[in-house]
């Protein structure tokens, strides 16, 4: 699942392709080394099918590997992390 998403750093965006040229993204900033999360999209006709749950893996394991932390600003990316407590040992203090 994590292989399917990929870091668009032009666009400041963790992307994942669900189908027919639609993305699930996950938006960030750089602060130092630390990735905060701003807001998470999946388009509307895709939500509830458990894209927004795989792009949060995806998210978590690409800043694990990068060797940063994580900051879940958004709300989605912090309830991720309250449902999947694995999740939290990339977060920034």
């Amino acid at each position: 699942m994590s292989e399917q998403v990929r870091d668009n750093r032009a666009m400041h965006r963790y992307e994942m392709p669900i189908a027919d040229g639609a993305v699930a993204a996950a938006y960030y900033r750089l602060e130092d080394e630390v990735v905060v999360l701003i807001h998470t999209e999946v388009p509307f006709e895709y939500s509830g099918n458990g894209f927004g749950t795989r792009l949060a893996f995806g998210v978590f394991d690409a800043i694990r590997r990068s060797g940063r932390k994580a900051d879940a600003r958004c709300a989605f990316m912090a309830n991720f992390v309250v449902r999947h407590p694995e999740q939290s040992d990339i977060l920034a203090g």
